[in-house]
């Protein structure tokens, strides 16, 4: 037996492999086609941090996570400042990374792009310890999404005009939050705001790029900030981001950073780290890790990166 080269970690809650049956032995089968040894552990039953340990104890240099941005950004907060590299299995339902690393969404297909794929260091962000690989975002918006929560899993067209009525009326309602703004090279400021996110990387700005990033490996943080974002403000900046051109946009500013304090009066804030809501208490402590993750990308991607 040649020695384990890929140790798999299978989220089957996830949203794409829950909706096409995705299996132990369906991914097993897909590794042996491409002559890759793979161990696979599809016991989402035993707790996360345990099947964690596991993947780190074994002799596969390649760790994959077949699942979700929750799995992925797990599986690489225990991955960042080791030797073993993180591979992508895009079973989720936004598979952010996936994208931004150009990995491929066809299941068959990502893993065929393993037996070739090169390693390629990113850097990650993190806030108060913990490890983000897309952004966190601050305000208006988690509210948003955890209403998204609700109709989860569901396709019909009532949930998604229920959604939509929950959307309008909660940016009609919205109110500002005031927070303390530090950034580590910068003056102090107040600001009222209705968001604000702080992203590892910037987002790109062209036509189709709709929250992509054709850059991990900057070495910064971008700070976005939201000033106001009403039923109007909405409508255009989707727009605006629809057709490449939203970052001058007035009620929007953007700068890029080495780290940055958020403080509330709050004690805990309300945000959506890596598109799961959740509460981290404040104040928040932004840095960047540069080139801290190891990943495994197709041959191509790495290609292209080099001529461009």
């Amino acid at each position: 037996m040649s020695q384990l080269s890929h140790y798999v970690i299978l989220n089957s809650n996830a949203g794409t492999a829950n909706a096409t049956g995705v299996t132990a032995d369906t991914l097993g089968d897909l590794f042996a086609a491409n002559g890759l040894n793979a161990y696979i552990d599809a016991d989402s039953d035993k707790a996360l941090a345990d099947r964690l340990a596991a993947a780190m104890a074994s002799e596969a240099p390649t760790v994959v996570a077949a699942g979700g941005d929750g799995t992925i950004t797990a599986l690489a907060a225990a991955l960042v400042g080791t030797d073993k590299n993180l591979a992508i299995l895009p079973l989720g339902t936004v598979n952010a990374l996936a994208k931004d690393l150009h990995v491929p969404l066809d299941l068959a297909a990502a893993v065929a792009a393993l037996a070739t794929g090169v390693a390629h260091r990113i850097d990650v962000g993190q806030v108060n310890g913990r490890v983000f690989l897309h952004k966190v975002v601050i305000g208006l918006i988690p509210g948003l999404a955890a209403g998204r929560e609700h109709i989860r899993g569901r396709y019909d067209l009532g949930a998604k005009l229920g959604f939509l009525r929950y959307m309008f009326r909660r940016l009609a309602r919205a109110r500002r939050i005031a927070v303390v703004i530090q950034p580590k090279e910068g003056e102090r400021r107040i600001e009222r705001v209705q968001a604000l996110a702080v992203s590892s990387n910037s987002y790109d700005e062209g036509l189709g790029q709709f929250f992509s990033r054709h850059s991990l490996d900057g070495g910064a943080l971008t700070l976005y900030v939201l000033r106001h974002l009403n039923v109007g403000d909405f409508l255009r900046l989707t727009a605006s981001m629809m057709i490449g051109h939203w970052q001058n946009d007035e009620a929007l500013s953007m700068e890029s950073i080495q780290g940055v304090t958020i403080d509330s009066r709050k004690p805990m804030l309300k945000v959506m780290f890596d598109g799961e809501v959740e509460n981290l208490q404040t104040p928040l402590e932004f840095t960047i890790r540069p080139r801290s993750l190891s990943v495994i990308v197709p041959a191509e991607t790495v290609s292209t990166a080099a001529v461009a």
